[in-house]
């Protein structure tokens, strides 16, 4: 795997990104924000975002959620 160069606003988009993710997430789920963290960051959606795969971070992140939950049911057992 090729790490991405470093990239200020693609890094800062990123974070921002990672942030309304969780926060929905908590949100839709009734979770706290540290469940809701632990869940993304252990999902395969912030491994893409984070390689910036598939160009999946220019998606919405109300649509990522939905496809987070429908796709990685496992992480909310």
């Amino acid at each position: 795997m090729v790490k991405p160069k470093f990239n200020p606003q693609i890094d800062f988009y990123h974070e921002e990104l990672d942030e309304r993710i969780i926060s929905r997430l908590a949100e839709v789920k009734s979770l706290s924000l540290d469940k809701a963290m632990d869940i993304y960051y252990h999902s395969r959606l912030s491994e893409q975002i984070s390689q910036g795969s598939y160009g999946i971070d220019n998606l919405d992140y109300k649509y990522l959620v939905d496809d987070l939950i429908e796709n990685e049911p496992n992480l909310f057992s």
